[in-house]
């Protein structure tokens, strides 16, 4: 089931998001389901694979791969030049102007009579100023709030993602340690994972 919105919906995925193993994948599936139109910038594929391979053994030449795999997937998401949409904003943290700038930049290029609803999806909530954001026509969020909201809407479609995901990551060595709800937990999916625990104990009885 797809966001019934009339309007579409644009997220901006911040380098902290990409960082996750089980984010990263599921909220692509769900992209290439319909579900959002992903938004990112060369910068913030920078910034995710430096710091991937500096907090893991990963060989920057796999997550090179992996994002000119994303890029290839997903052509539209990059919306080039980034540096002109970050000269209006004056309240966020400095450091993440390239964050909101590149949602800026795609609703700039989309070309669609309406604006589209676009989103910043990140950890780091505090760094972006909520209003600023507001009057540029954006919003913040995280992970949990809004795959909490998805769930509400269609909560088999998200299970049955999240689930191929884990089956994925396992296929390729890394098995899941415990049930759906305690993978959502480490990855502070807090709010998803009580929903997921709450499904699993009404489908059981």
């Amino acid at each position: 089931m797809l966001d019934a919105s009339p309007r579409p919906h644009f997220i901006v995925l911040d380098a902290c998001i990409l960082m996750s193993g089980v984010l990263r994948p599921a909220l692509l599936d769900l992209a290439a389901a319909g579900w959002f139109h992903p938004l990112w910038s060369e910068r913030i594929g920078l910034e995710w694979r430096r710091n991937a391979a500096r907090i893991w053994p990963i060989e920057p030449e796999l997550l090179m791969r992996e994002w000119t795999l994303m890029q290839s997937r997903f052509p539209a998401a990059d919306p080039g030049d980034t540096a002109p949409y970050e000269a209006v904003l004056r309240h966020s943290d400095p450091k993440d102007f390239h964050v909101i700038a590149a949602g800026l930049a795609g609703k700039a290029r989309c070309g669609l009579p309406a604006p589209p609803r676009v989103t910043v999806l990140t950890w780091n909530l505090k760094d972006f100023n909520r209003s600023e954001l507001r009057q540029q026509g954006m919003d913040v969020s995280d992970p949990d709030r809004l795959f909490a909201q998805w769930w509400q809407t269609d909560a088999a479609a998200i299970e049955t993602v999240l689930q191929r995901t884990l089956a994925d990551l396992a296929a390729d060595g890394r098995p899941r340690d415990g049930a759906l709800p305690e993978v959502l937990h480490r990855e502070r999916l807090y709010r998803l994972s009580n929903l997921a625990r709450q499904r699993s104990a009404a489908l059981a009885a």
